[in-house]
């Protein structure tokens, strides 16, 4: 009687080690699905349709709207010039060869004040983030700074620092500043615990588990922050720009958008703000953009078709 029981059961200890194979291989092989991702090259007129053609039928409804409301007399061209002159406008700059100088005078500073205020903002947002006595101390003082409009810094850092690049720089650093350190604060306080908890069990801790844990886990909040400080570093420049004048400084947008009020060209104006507007544009479209895509594509939100 005992060898006939010891049959079934060794039967059934086959049956369910078998049943397991084949779950752990039915497992195995949808692991292996979802990780093989299929690449396929978008095909070139979808980019068309998708990408390019949007932006590019907005702008033609922009300028068309636009010539109609010159055309209908909407107002008179001393105050809404035809685009027309917007572009004779451009000419005249681009033929004197003055339209990159005027240009790249304010990019290059908005470019150098935003890496400035990222390596001062990174830092004072982790220490806030994580450290509670520093939160309460100075986190409402950056969200102070952050609501605080940037063109009130002007006149101090002018009596600070007279006008010269440095004040420039001050305005942007101080309207940049709080967006980035905010923007990671915002990103960290995101962080699930147990990612913190698992760095620390495998030894990441202090600034080893801030560099591969809190950053990495914070980076679309921190990525965030770093939009909103490029937007204020910007609209700080033009701000800085527009009231403080120097042969010394040169003419960036700023100045020169304030050069064309002085002489009531309106033409000039409105290639001022179109400027100032490309290239704001221009910047998101081809650094934060590409970023932010990659950012949620590692993290599976979006297809890596988009």
């Amino acid at each position: 009687m005992a060898s006939t029981d010891t049959v079934p059961d060794d039967r059934g200890a086959k049956q369910d080690a078998g049943a397991r194979t084949q779950d752990l291989a039915g497992l195995e092989a949808g692991l292996d699905a979802l990780d093989t991702v299929q690449v396929r090259r978008t095909p070139f007129t979808q980019v068309l349709v998708k990408k390019v053609l949007p932006p590019v039928s907005a702008v033609v409804l922009v300028l068309v709207v636009w010539q109609l409301a010159v055309l209908a007399g909407f107002a008179p061209e001393t105050k809404l010039p035809a685009p027309r002159a917007v572009g004779s406008s451009f000419m005249t700059l681009w033929n004197e060869g003055q339209l990159f100088d005027i240009v790249w005078t304010s990019v290059e500073r908005g470019l150098l004040g935003f890496l400035a205020a990222v390596a001062i903002g990174t830092p004072i947002g982790l220490v806030v983030a994580r450290v509670p006595f520093v939160r309460s101390a100075i986190g409402p003082i950056l969200s102070g700074l952050q609501s605080l409009p940037s063109v009130a810094w002007v006149p101090a850092a002018v009596i600070w620092l007279g006008i010269t690049d440095s004040a420039m720089y001050a305005v942007i650093l101080l309207g940049a500043v709080p967006s980035i350190a905010n923007g990671l604060i915002s990103g960290i306080d995101q962080v699930p615990p147990l990612y913190l908890r698992a760095g620390r069990t495998l030894g990441a801790s202090g600034v080893s588990g801030a560099r591969h844990i809190l950053l990495p886990a914070a980076l679309p909040g921190y990525l965030a922050g770093l939009k909103q400080g490029w937007a204020f570093s910007w609209r700080s420049l033009m701000a800085a720009e527009l009231i403080a004048s120097s042969p010394d400084l040169g003419t960036g947008l700023g100045r020169y958008l304030e050069n064309m009020r002085e002489g009531s060209d309106m033409p000039g104006i409105f290639l001022g703000i179109i400027l100032i507007l490309v290239v704001g544009i221009a910047i998101d479209l081809l650094i934060f953009s590409p970023l932010e895509r990659r950012v949620l594509r590692s993290r599976g939100l979006v297809s890596r078709s988009q």
